[in-house]
């Protein structure tokens, strides 16, 4: 198996909705691991959502600290409203990174924010909530790069009961 080139970093999550959402976008987005921390996740486990696909597809791993045992080359960014943090329009991406998330109750570390190689945040008029940041993040990194597009990519995406046409 290849080394992971997309991660997603969840804080003690504590939403069983958010976890479930983040792991469809992860499929939506071509994320191969989603990390997490912390005890709280034994609730979200049995989560309630049309994921199970994806979470049995990309990895949902516990771990001590979210940047350990990294593959060479990841850079760890960090998505909080932090003062001096870039902007996501304004951020290029890495090719290799493991995108770290605060909890849905909580904040990034300073340790952690203070070692990231970037330190990005979603322009909004307060905060939005988990799942809803990590989709706008994979979306902009999608959207800045080289993606599929076209008819094949909506025929492929869209639900079954979808056969609309212009």
């Amino acid at each position: 198996m290849a080394e992971p080139k997309l991660m997603i970093g969840l804080t003690n999550p504590k939403s069983p909705t958010n976890v479930g959402a983040v792991m469809r976008a992860s499929g939506c987005y071509g994320v191969d691991e989603v990390r997490y921390t912390g005890a709280r996740y034994e609730r979200a486990a049995k989560f309630h959502t049309d994921t199970h696909s994806a979470s049995s597809a990309i990895p949902l791993t516990a771990v001590a600290d979210l940047r350990e045992n990294l593959p060479a080359g990841t850079k760890v960014v960090c998505i909080e409203l932090v003062e001096g943090a870039v902007p996501l329009p304004q951020f290029v991406h890495p090719e290799q990174a493991i995108y770290l998330f605060g909890p849905e109750d909580g904040s990034l570390s300073q340790e952690v924010v203070s070692a990231a190689d970037g330190v990005v945040y979603v322009p909004t008029n307060g905060c939005m909530n988990l799942a809803a940041t990590v989709n706008v993040l994979l979306y902009d990194r999608m959207a800045k790069s080289d993606f599929a597009q076209g008819d094949e990519l909506v025929r492929d995406s869209r639900d079954i009961n979808n056969r609309l046409k212009c």
